[in-house]
């Protein structure tokens, strides 16, 4: 029997209720609101309403947040589908490793290992992409090491407290297309 969303070093789960601190914690990181494209603190009740929400499946609300919990069952981060478009067959990857602790150890490679296995396999997408800030090269590795290729750059895209920045676009066409 295929698990599409579990290895032995990882679990992708839906949202829980109790994962409102966690998210709050996450999301209120200014230091991530670069990559994400916030500008504002998110309030609790907000991410409390996105988690009951969260019920509706990718094909109603084009998006899907998943948790990614180690082997001993402790979220420690979380992957989402985005701009999710069944008639054009593609969507949109982002990862997040919460705390820097638990970042470089293999949670990310794992998460981006299974949710390519459920695009290509269960949503039977033609392509995902993923836009990353041309300097964050440990993203870029780890979209590359899966076959993702630089299919063009946003010049100046990006404007952060020290001026602008590009951002690339990934992508991997489904391999059995």
């Amino acid at each position: 029997m295929t698990q599409y969303l579990k290895s032995e070093k990882i679990t992708l789960r839906a949202l829980e209720p109790e994962d409102i601190e966690l998210l709050y914690r996450w999301e209120n990181n200014s230091e991530v609101w670069e990559v994400s494209d916030t500008l504002a603190p998110f309030s609790k009740y907000l991410l409390a309403l996105y988690i009951k929400n969260s019920d509706k499946d990718i094909y109603e609300s084009k998006q899907l947040r998943l948790m990614v919990e180690n082997s001993e069952g402790r979220a420690v981060g979380a992957i989402d589908l985005f701009d999710f478009e069944p008639h054009h067959s593609r969507a949109g990857i982002g990862i997040l490793i919460g705390e820097p602790e638990d970042r470089k150890n293999g949670y990310a490679t794992e998460a981006l290992k299974l949710v390519l296995e459920y695009c290509f396999k269960r949503l039977n997408l033609h392509m995902v992409y993923a836009n990353i800030d041309a300097n964050n090269e440990a993203s870029i590795g780890l979209f590359k090491k899966f076959g993702f290729e630089l299919a063009g750059t946003r010049k100046d895209w990006i404007r952060d407290a020290r001026g602008w920045k590009d951002e690339h676009l990934f992508q991997l066409i489904n391999p059995e297309d």
